[in-house]
């Protein structure tokens, strides 16, 4: 079965608008990526809704609440990007529908950096400070959820790790979105996907071939690809794909690799559906029933910790 009618003539859409003879390659390598950011025009933060801009050390965050917040929970979310572009307001609309589905629950989704500038481990001592920010303010690590997509996805299991390796208190549960696990690129749908990815397929300039955040080190090296890391008491896990993603791999692996360590893993494969189809929100019906898996996702485990 294939994507509905709605989902087909997007992923259309988005393999005519990022094929070569278009912008394809600026696309792809992250280039366009990065000028978008700072072209956009300032976020709209919704009714009832208020947002802090919050500057650390090295990078700044934004921490998302209703007017009337729910002060016992929290997501604190990674966003996507290939480790060089930074946050732009597709995640900030992400933080709200988060929020306004879930209970009033606050987001706190920092601007890490991003190579070529900052390569690894700077995105992961970031995701940490911003985690560590979160128990300051009062927050228990069981009533945090770990979200991510794409780069960010994996930067959340790259950061759960580290949590566990320090013998820290793990969150709640963690959502991740067509997380890049493997940065070895070994999973069969780099192959598979190549002519059916609508974003990245079709030329090796994509953007999940660039290396700038591996730098010189290994890109087994658990921490930069959770692929290779002992995912052992890890929390519950919900992860969504699309069937058509390169990276459909990334995620088959790692939920077989949770499976195997005992870990409460759910794994959605959503039939043709492209890189971040999440971000259609209700304009398709496989978005928005991914949305609803998440929102049922994160009252489950508000549940479990009540």
């Amino acid at each position: 079965m294939d994507s509905s009618i709605q989902g087909t003539v997007i992923r259309n859409l988005i393999a005519h608008f990022s094929s070569d003879n278009l912008i394809g390659k600026k696309v792809k390598n992250g280039e366009l990526r990065k000028q978008l950011v700072k072209l956009e025009t300032r976020w709209r933060c919704p009714e009832g809704m208020h947002v802090t801009e919050i500057e650390m050390e090295h990078f700044s965050m934004e921490f998302l609440e209703a007017d009337e917040p729910n002060r016992e929970y929290a997501i604190l979310q990674l966003h996507g990007g290939g480790y060089v572009s930074g946050l732009r307001n597709a995640y900030r609309t992400f933080a709200a529908v988060y929020l306004e589905s879930c209970d009033n629950i606050s987001v706190l989704t920092p601007d890490y950096r991003v190579a070529p500038e900052h390569i690894f481990p700077a995105a992961l001592e970031d995701a940490l400070e911003a985690f560590e920010w979160l128990i300051k303010k009062g927050f228990q690590e069981e009533k945090i959820i770990l979200c991510g997509d794409s780069a960010g996805g994996g930067l959340a299991l790259s950061l759960c790790l580290l949590l566990k390796q320090r013998g820290r208190k793990l969150p709640s549960g963690m959502i991740v979105m067509s997380p890049w696990t493997d940065l070895l690129q070994s999973g069969e749908s780099y192959v598979l996907n190549f002519n059916n990815d609508p974003l990245f397929g079709k030329t090796k300039d994509s953007l999940i071939y660039n290396r700038d955040y591996v730098g010189e080190n290994d890109p087994k090296n658990p921490y930069i690809s959770p692929l290779y890391g002992n995912l052992k008491g890890f929390p519950p896990m919900l992860i969504q794909v699309g069937s058509y993603e390169m990276l459909l791999s990334d995620s088959i692996g790692i939920a077989r690799k949770a499976q195997k360590a005992g870990v409460n893993v759910k794994l959605s494969i959503y039939e043709g559906m492209f890189h971040e189809f999440q971000m259609a929100l209700s304009m398709i019906p496989e978005s928005k029933k991914a949305w609803d898996e998440v929102e049922a996702f994160i009252h489950e485990r508000m549940k479990k910790t009540e």
